[in-house]
């Protein structure tokens, strides 16, 4: 029998509550929703972030010792716990713990009427059942007016980069992206498509490494126009090959 290492104590059991319930409890208290693809910024206080990295590195260290791993003494593991705690706050689901991107709307002033495609733009998330990556390619198509608001090219990339560092379902996460981009241009119409490689199909299950999925969200004219919709879908084709 190997001698028993004791097991050090965990910043989440110090006075008080862990930081995970204060914050939780704020958002119950508020009714707002705390879904894994829901941004939580607006209610962590100052100091609160890097304490939940704390308290999740010492969950997943929690993690390792139940899936019997040696973090004493397997110099593979030993800072793994840290390193995925950072990584999961930091940046895959980055997302949801900080404020939007700053992004400056200017006015239409030139009264730009003509369809718009940006793409394609590489897109980086974990889907919500496995939390195995979702890598892909997204293009967006925006139908302006006289009174849209335009955004730069890049910040489509960043407000696309702030809604997928989630956990995320492809379908919701589009659309999500699309409430985004109508809330702030507020086009005649907008179009987004994407196509995406699952891990959780590559990893497990089926381990079919082929499929990919794809799906489109079409809002205001991109609906109701048959040749606007078409132009738009005939140029992402030409686009991809």
């Amino acid at each position: 029998m190997s001698k028993q290492h004791p097991v050090p104590p965990r910043p989440d059991q110090a006075d008080g509550p862990p930081v995970s319930e204060q914050i939780r409890a704020r958002l119950q208290a508020a009714r707002q929703r705390f879904h894994a693809n829901d941004n939580i910024a607006a209610y962590l206080e100052p100091g609160e972030f890097e304490a939940l990295q704390e308290e999740v590195q010492a969950r997943m260290e929690d993690v390792l010792r139940s899936l019997v791993i040696d973090v004493e003494r397997d110099h593979n593991t030993r800072e793994t716990a840290r390193r995925v705690a950072k990584m999961y706050l930091r940046e895959v689901f980055g997302g949801r713990y900080v404020g939007a991107p700053n992004v400056t709307e200017f006015p239409n002033v030139e009264q730009l009427n003509e369809l718009m495609i940006v793409g394609p733009m590489r897109v980086r998330s974990a889907c919500s059942h496995h939390l195995c990556p979702i890598i892909g390619k997204l293009w967006i198509g925006v139908m302006p007016n006289q009174h849209s608001n335009l955004i730069g090219l890049s910040k489509y990339a960043r407000l696309a980069e702030w809604v997928m560092l989630r956990p995320q379902i492809q379908e919701e996460a589009v659309a999500q992206l699309a409430d985004l981009l109508q809330e702030k241009m507020n086009p005649d119409g907008l179009a987004i498509v994407m196509e995406a490689e699952h891990f959780c199909m590559h990893w497990r299950g089926v381990r079919d490494t082929d499929a990919k999925m794809t799906n489109s969200v079409m809002r205001g004219c991109f609906l109701k126009d048959d040749s606007l919709r078409r132009e738009f879908l005939t140029l992402l084709s030409l686009n991809r090959s």
